[in-house]
């Protein structure tokens, strides 16, 4: 489905559902608050996988992001989007459960902006994956000591949005959860 088929559930500021929109109009400008996903997969070494994204996304290309990440469909769950997108993106699947959520906003394009009220989710991974091409460039993976160390908040290589997981998750004691 083309970015701008795709519909996103707009919530306000305690993620209340408040209507719908389609994705890139929602994006457009200074964005309007959308209910969004980010899946952290953690191997048994403790290590988180990234993705860089496809160079032919729509927004941040090439850039460094977290496991996989998107927008639930309107009916369908926090938890329903994570693992739909984890089979999409990266040819796999794995328990979830929700970690923590947090809003943020920051721009990611020309008149493009990620407002998003993000459901922060993680799991534990250990196979091989199987990325899509037309979502994922390649994957690695890197321990959050490592990422915190290393990225920097202007670093063009990583994504806007998740520069800004990775200091969420900083200032959380409660994280990496033991049990991912």
């Amino acid at each position: 489905m083309a970015a701008t088929e795709e519909r996103v559930i707009l919530v306000d500021g305690a993620d209340v559902p408040v209507g719908e929109a389609e994705k890139l109009s929602a994006h457009r400008h200074e964005g309007r608050l959308h209910r969004a996903i980010s899946v952290l997969l953690f191997d048994p070494q403790g290590r988180t996988l990234l993705q860089r994204r496809a160079a032919g996304k729509y927004h941040s290309p090439l850039t460094w992001a977290n496991s996989c990440c998107s927008h639930p469909r309107p009916g369908e769950t926090v938890e329903q989007a994570a693992h739909r997108r984890l089979r999409e993106e990266l040819g796999i699947d794995c328990p979830l459960r929700e970690a923590f959520s947090f809003t943020y906003s920051i721009g990611v394009g020309p008149d493009l902006t990620e407002r998003e009220f993000d459901h922060i989710l993680v799991g534990p991974f250990s196979g091989p994956v199987h990325p899509d091409p037309t979502e994922v460039a390649e994957v690695r993976w890197a321990s959050l000591p490592e990422l915190f160390a290393s990225v920097r908040p202007d670093d063009p290589a990583y994504a806007p949005w998740f520069r800004i997981l990775l200091v969420e998750i900083g200032q959380r004691r409660d994280f990496p959860p033991s049990s991912s």
